[in-house]
This record gives C-alpha cells, sequence and structure tokens, in this order.
C-alpha cells in the first residue's frame, strides 16, 4: 500500500516518541497519532445554519516503566521531549500494575490486507448544503410534516498511525460519509417527531437523499395520535434500529473489562445457554468495507473472525492484553484506543437471521408491541435489570395499528435474551448487524 505524505510525516512523529521514550528510560511504549478531517453542512426551513470543517492530529503516548505504565495526549505539535519527559516521570511514581505491558510480539500484525475503507472522493461544501437541502425538502413534501429539526451532510476521513517499541508499526485510513434529517408532524400539542439517516464509508454507497427525506417525513406522520397502552404483560418487537442497541447490552457483558471487575450479570456464564438455540453471534474485523473493519486493534494486534455465541452458548469474551492477563486468557485483538486509554471493543458483530420475515413474525405476534424508539438509559449491566422508556405501534391480529407512546418496558437481560425470536432482515450498513427481534413477554406499563 503507497503511503501518502501526511502519513509518512505522522509515522516520523510516532517512531520519534518511542525513541525518546527510550532515551527517557521507558522499557517499553507505544505511539499512536491520529489525523481527521471533517466537513459538513446543516440546514433548517430551508435555511442553511451553518458549513463548518475541522482537521486536526494529535497523538497518544503509553509508556512502561517495569510494571508501572502512564498515558499522556496532546497535539501533534506539542514539544515531544517534554511531553515524554513528563510521561516517563508520571509512571515512575504510579502504583504497580501487575496485567499493563505491551501486546505479546508473537500477536502483532503482519503484512498489508486491503479491507477498502477509504474513499478519497472530495465533496465540496456547496454540494453537501445541496444535499442537506434536498434531505428536508424531500421530508417537509410529506403531507402532514408542519416543522423540520434539520437537515445534514456530512463527509470526513481519520488516519491512524501506530508504532510500538515492541516491533508493531502500522497505518490505516478511513472515509466517512454521512446524510441525517429530523422533521415534526402535526401541531401544537399533537406534535411528533421521527428522523432517518445513513452513513457509509463511500460516498457512493449513500442511500439518496430523497429516499431518506421521505422516509423521515412519513415515520413523523405516522406517529400522530398515539394512544396508551394498558398496564400488562405482552410479547414486544423491535424493530432493527432499536435492536442493534439491544445487542449492544450484550458486547457490554462480555467485554472483558467488565468481566474481569465482576460488574457484569454474565461474569459467570462462559459455555452456558444464554440464547435461544441456533443463535449465533459472531465479530469480524476484516470484512472488506464494513464500519467496524480494522486491519489491527490498538495494539497492533490483528483480530481473526471471533465466534461470541454459538448456537445460543457464551463462547467468547472481548479481549485486549490487560484484561486477558488479568484473565489468564490471551488477547483476541479487540483492543480499541480512546484518546490515551486503551479497551476491549467490538468491530462488526452479526447475529444469525431467523426464518421469518419481519412481516410474518409481526403476524404470528397476534397481539404486542412494536416498539421503534427508546428513552433513558435503565439496563443495569451488574443486574441484568432492564426498564426503559419507549413509543411505537400497537399490534392486533396480526398487523400494526395505531401508534402508541408513554410507556415503559421492563424485564431482565436474561429472560429477555431467552425469550427471543429473531426474523431475517440483516442491514449490512452498521457495525452490529441485528434484525427485527420480538420478545416473548415484557411488562408493559402504560402512562
Amino acid at each position: 500500500m503507497r503511503m501518502d505524505e501526511d502519513t509518512s510525516r505522522l509515522l516520523s512523529v510516532a517512531e520519534r516518541l518511542i525513541d525518546l521514550a527510550k532515551r527517557a528510560g521507558a522499557d517499553a511504549a507505544d505511539a499512536a497519532v491520529v489525523r481527521g478531517r471533517a466537513r459538513g453542512a446543516s440546514v433548517r426551513m430551508g435555511t442553511v445554519e451553518e458549513t463548518e470543517s475541522s482537521e486536526g492530529e494529535d497523538l497518544a503516548l503509553r509508556v512502561f516503566v517495569g510494571q508501572r505504565v502512564a498515558s499522556v495526549s496532546a497535539d501533534v505539535h506539542t514539544d515531544l521531549e517534554r511531553l515524554v519527559e513528563r510521561a516517563v516521570a508520571m509512571a515512575k511514581v504510579s502504583p504497580e500494575d501487575p496485567y499493563a505491558g505491551l501486546a505479546d510480539p508473537g500477536r502483532l500484525a503482519s503484512g498489508d490486507i486491503e479491507l477498502d475503507l477509504f474513499d478519497p472522493t472530495e465533496i465540496a461544501s456547496e454540494t453537501l448544503v445541496e444535499e442537506a437541502m434536498a434531505l428536508e425538502d424531500a421530508a417537509r413534501a410529506v403531507s402532514g410534516v408542519s416543522n423540520s429539526g434539520g437537515a445534514s451532510a456530512s463527509a470526513g476521513s481519520s488516519g491512524l498511525v501506530l508504532v510500538t517499541s515492541g516491533g508493531f508499526s502500522g497505518t490505516r485510513r478511513r472515509s466517512s460519509f454521512g446524510r441525517s434529517v429530523s422533521v415534526i408532524a402535526g401541531e401544537g400539542v399533537r406534535m411528533q417527531r421521527d428522523y432517518d439517516f445513513d452513513s457509509r464509508l463511500h460516498h457512493a454507497d449513500l442511500r439518496e437523499a430523497a429516499s431518506i427525506g421521505r422516509t423521515a417525513g412519513e415515520r413523523a406522520v405516522r406517529r400522530l395520535e398515539p394512544r396508551k397502552v394498558p398496564t400488562g404483560r405482552l410479547p414486544v418487537v423491535f424493530d432493527p434500529r432499536v435492536a442493534r442497541g439491544f445487542f449492544g447490552h450484550l458486547l457490554s457483558a462480555i467485554n472483558g473489562a467488565a468481566i474481569a471487575r465482576k460488574t457484569s450479570f454474565l461474569k459467570d456464564a462462559m459455555g452456558q445457554a444464554i440464547l435461544p438455540a441456533g443463535v449465533t453471534v459472531t465479530d469480524d474485523p476484516l470484512l472488506p468495507r464494513r464500519p467496524g473493519s480494522r486491519a489491527f486493534d490498538g495494539e497492533g494486534v490483528r483480530g481473526e473472525a471471533l465466534t461470541l455465541v454459538e448456537d445460543g452458548r457464551l463462547a467468547a469474551w472481548l479481549l485486549d492484553s490487560g484484561t486477558a492477563r488479568e484473565l489468564g486468557l490471551q488477547t483476541n485483538g479487540r483492543a480499541a484506543r480512546s484518546a490515551s486509554s486503551l479497551s476491549p471493543s467490538s468491530s462488526n458483530v452479526q447475529v444469525s437471521p431467523g426464518a421469518m420475515t419481519p412481516q410474518q413474525l409481526i403476524a404470528e405476534t397476534g397481539r404486542g408491541l412494536y416498539i421503534d424508539e427508546l428513552i433513558g438509559h435503565g439496563v443495569n449491566l451488574v443486574t441484568g435489570d432492564y426498564s426503559r422508556g419507549a413509543s411505537g405501534y400497537m399490534i392486533e391480529n396480526g398487523e400494526l395499528t395505531h401508534p402508541v407512546s408513554e410507556l415503559t418496558i421492563a424485564g431482565t437481560l436474561m429472560e429477555m435474551f431467552a425469550g427471543l425470536t429473531l426474523a431475517d432482515d440483516l442491514d449490512p450498513r452498521f457495525s452490529i448487524v441485528a434484525p427485527t427481534l420480538r420478545f416473548e413477554a415484557m411488562t408493559v406499563a402504560g402512562g
């Protein structure tokens, strides 16, 4: 892979950081340098509200002195020598961490792998304004839409350079393009809001602005005149846009950091059935043109395809080197960097599809709730208790009928996992690919 001038320059900065750290007394170190560019435009009610453009370069350095570690982050133009000296001084007075250290050299990625994550297409600010206008115009053209929450279009790219004293040196680039719009239907106290969006690595893959806008407008109008739901126990169906978040709770519960801290309700569940038989959940960072893909993780380790849940049974934790050592295991290449810190994270997660279409799943449900929006953060990963505000539609005689709002759905994650039925509508645009799903029964409290 041919290296561009900016990447070559940032690689030199990372290599210099490692050299300075060794000279200052560090036993080991790793340095990440990130370059980001972003451009966006937002409009509301046919008027441009904002156009913006930003560009930045930042670095993060970890240094190890024995089993002591310190991390610092700064702008790439900072005084590197002083930054390194401060980092090493901090490490020398830090408490010992028996699990600290770089990744095992034998696990480091080597060789190039093309994942098609970068689109060099340059989008002018004027074009972004036009895209945002088209989004909002299409949404406002839907009969019943009365106001707009705004529309936006964006384009950006990021690049990462990672160098370790353990012998790893790697670079990666990715692009991003997005379109989103939010509109309001109805008048006065009868108003309802909804939205639609798309986000892709390649500009040509984006849904047409008119389609996104029209969907947002139709969703908002469909929410008008919501009713309350009597309190009771009902089957609950999740639209994919909330099903993805639900499986995010599973990923948080099997994160190695939570397992090591014993703050997950699944801490003792390895090898046990947590989902219905036949359900498999995988994580693969090496899928071409997918949003969670990466040729190496935040420590330089190349992660392979990993089965998290196999035939309903929990099969793996998400691990970086530190949490793996603490658990007596080996990293599976799931380290993610956030500023100067590292923690385990998933990449491209996919839930196996079920045998029914969403329409068949709803028809089989008979009477229940279809939820497409959740409110609040009422999920306790220590106990597995689940309680969220929600809105959506009533299912009656196997069909979606009137909208419902101001309700709460509650249960426990374990019973929700066990009572899952999955549809077959997988959408690979997202880093978590989950279909429409149904929970056998949840407690529903109406307003």
